[in-house]
């Protein structure tokens, strides 16, 4: 199975200047905790995501007012990416490694098509899969950035 068969599509992003109020918002439209962030309004290439935790870890944890803050404020550079045509096993093994739990979906042109989540993964594999991939992405240790 290919990524393209279970990644959710129509993704909803942000440029650094968007405010986080903004950010939260279409996290609250789109039901969903991350947001990629791409270099501009005309483009959909990603210089890094914002989850709902960098949010609260970042300003809320450190006493700061979360409004006064931008999505590049915030966010997490560099995001992990994969293709639509990888397979369900290497994205799988990626969110293991990177001990994340999304993955940003990226065409042959670099641009964001897409997003593949733990929960798009579980849903098409096996329970043993499923129990590993848990277990490797949720070791403590991992430091910022582990389990988003």
């Amino acid at each position: 199975m290919q990524i393209r068969d279970i990644m959710t599509t129509n993704v909803a992003t942000c440029t650094n200047d968007t405010p986080l109020e903004e950010v939260a918002q279409m996290m609250m439209d789109c039901d969903c905790g991350m947001i990629p962030v791409v270099a501009g309004d005309d483009t959909t290439r990603p210089i890094g995501t914002v989850t709902d935790r960098d949010i609260v870890c970042r300003t809320l944890a450190s006493g700061d007012n979360p409004l006064d803050f931008t999505a590049g404020d915030v966010m997490t550079g560099n995001p992990v990416t994969i293709s639509p045509n990888a397979s369900h096993d290497e994205a799988m093994h990626m969110m293991e490694s990177n001990q994340i739990r999304r993955l940003l979906v990226i065409d042959n042109n670099g641009e964001c098509v897409g997003i593949v989540s733990q929960a798009d993964l579980a849903r098409n594999a096996s329970e043993e899969e499923v129990g590993e991939v848990v277990q490797h992405i949720s070791r403590p240790g991992g430091g910022m950035g582990a389990g988003f």
